[in-house]
């Protein structure tokens, strides 16, 4: 079992930047796959990024890829979502997972509560 606790949403202009953040506990941390989701008001949960158990395979959406950024530090047990160049349709609220394999085409075993991003123009 592993608890997950996103920070760092907000409210941000477009262009600007914005870095979420999750805490991991109750488990060993690199034993899974880390990754973001997003959901928007009345749209389904997708896919932004996952990293694997080292850090060295990385997985983007196509909307986010080139602009966002995830990584992880498994000795801190956090993983980060660095999100620049922000733009009005990533206003969403965002979702840290944890899985045993690639969340790619898997639901994630485990999901923190998550944290509101919004995007203004």
């Amino acid at each position: 079992q592993v608890q997950l606790v996103e920070s760092g949403g907000g409210l941000v202009q477009v262009g600007g930047s914005l870095r979420l953040s999750c805490a991991a506990s109750g488990s060993t941390f690199d034993n899974y796959f880390m990754g973001w989701f997003r959901q928007a008001p009345g749209k389904e949960r997708e896919f932004v990024a996952e990293i694997n158990r080292s850090g060295g395979i990385i997985k983007y959406s196509d909307p986010v890829g080139g602009r966002f950024f995830i990584s992880r530090d498994n000795a801190k047990n956090t993983v980060a979502l660095q999100m620049n160049r922000l733009k009005p349709e990533d206003t969403a609220t965002y979702y840290c997972a944890a899985h045993f394999s690639s969340m790619w085409s898997e639901r994630p075993a485990y999901w923190g509560q998550g944290t509101q991003v919004t995007v203004s123009s």
